[in-house]
């Protein structure tokens, strides 16, 4: 092992080093520990020598033990770690850029902004582009960019804004020990309820009701219409291409499936190769409505000739179903990915 010749330089050293990162009023007094109550700390002690009065306590007792004093001061100073952070112990002064006390509440509020300011300004955006006659791709597009640029708006100041709460108010939230506390203190009646069996039955019940509900309207849609036409047959409300083509049909398989996934939640045993697969399933059912729309193959022009519906009613039902299908397609992902990495 190499240390260096001059041994007393580097307590030196490291002492001028902890020093360095000291605010001017902090550079006299003890250093706080959580162990120390208040009126046992002893500001009148120069942390100098406070510092090198351990130091060379720590030195003596490896030297005691039979280590050579060159060797135990480095041993020694190398258990004290980097300068900074040790001044920063004695300036109370936090390295992290959100603390333990606050992160949880950073969390949850960027949390609840996100999943709710961001969807509304991808909504307002794309159903104003919408109207304004944007193609699909500029749409999409548009939307995306718009909330990409809020989430990101969204994450920088509320970061900043606890940031400066955890400089400026920590020492407010600070405990009687000098140890920094959540604002809010945690109980055991913050803890959620489980969810009853009787409960997830009821999630399943009304889930399969309203699938089943949405197929059969869609499939007898050509059949009962408020609309009919010069001999009395009913005007379909979506469009004739849709049967035509078959496509109606796979969409309610895809439908199905959706509910098959929905079931296998409840009672498959996940894990990620399942998780893929019911994402894929459940983005496939909005990717093709996203498609329909963006093709204005959704509506039946003779049905909305006949109700009277002006242009932009059809523009309106496009551009939300556009909408609604990317911000389904981006949470069905985030919520997939989520599944797998908890189990």
């Amino acid at each position: 092992m190499t240390t260096p010749a001059t041994t007393d330089t580097l307590t030196d050293r490291y002492v001028a080093a902890v020093l360095r990162h000291l605010p001017g009023s902090r550079r006299s007094g003890s250093r706080r520990s959580e162990e120390q109550r208040p009126e046992d700390q002893r500001p009148d002690i120069d942390i100098e020598r406070e510092l090198r009065a351990s130091i060379a306590d720590a030195v003596d007792g490896r030297v005691d033990a039979g280590a050579d004093r060159a060797e135990a001061e480095f041993a020694v100073l190398t258990e004290l770690g980097d300068p900074a952070r040790l001044a920063a112990g004695y300036a109370d002064r936090p390295l992290q850029l959100i603390g333990p006390a606050l992160y949880l509440d950073y969390t949850r509020l960027l949390t609840a902004l996100l999943v709710t300011i961001v969807p509304a300004v991808a909504v307002a955006v794309g159903l104003v582009q919408g109207l304004r006659g944007a193609g699909a791709l500029d749409l999409v597009g548009d939307t995306l960019d718009a909330a990409l640029t809020t989430a990101a708006h969204l994450v920088c100041w509320t970061t900043l804004l606890f940031a400066a709460i955890e400089r400026v108010a920590g020492r407010v939230t600070a405990g009687a020990a000098g140890r920094r506390t959540p604002a809010r203190r945690w109980t055991p009646d913050a803890l959620p309820e489980p969810p009853t069996r009787r409960a997830r039955y009821g999630e399943l019940i009304f889930y399969t009701v309203a699938m089943v509900l949405f197929a059969t309207l869609v499939l007898l849609s050509p059949v009962i219409s408020t609309e009919t036409d010069a001999h009395g047959a009913p005007i379909g409300v979506f469009a004739p291409w849709l049967w035509q083509t078959g496509f109606v049909y796979a969409f309610i398989a895809l439908v199905t499936l959706n509910l098959a996934v929905a079931y296998a939640k409840h009672y498959a045993r996940w894990s990620v190769p399942l998780a893929v697969a019911g994402t894929l399933v459940e983005i496939a059912c909005p990717i093709a409505l996203l498609w329909l729309a963006a093709g204005d193959r959704v509506l039946n022009p003779g049905f909305t000739q006949a109700a009277a519906w002006p242009q932009s009613a059809t523009t309106w039902i496009n551009t939300a179903l556009i909408v609604v299908s990317a911000l389904t397609i981006v949470f069905a992902v985030i919520d997939g990915i989520a599944r797998a990495t908890r189990r």
